[in-house]
């Protein structure tokens, strides 16, 4: 149980810098612009989370 939420607090938390940076560099952001840039961001996260998990197997 405490693995899932460790996964899932790691998960939220690169959402949460990579949307942030989204925005920032966009500069004014609309609706649209805004859940292209938390969807692409939340694909990146989760990406980032398999490949911190891939390199502490080795």
């Amino acid at each position: 149980m405490a693995r899932r939420l460790t996964a899932g607090a790691e998960l939220l938390g690169w959402w949460a810098v990579l949307t942030g940076l989204w925005i920032v560099l966009i500069g004014p952001v609309d609706t649209l612009e805004w859940a292209v840039g938390a969807g692409a961001a939340l694909l990146c996260a989760a990406a980032a989370c398999g490949a911190r998990r891939a390199a502490g197997r080795r």
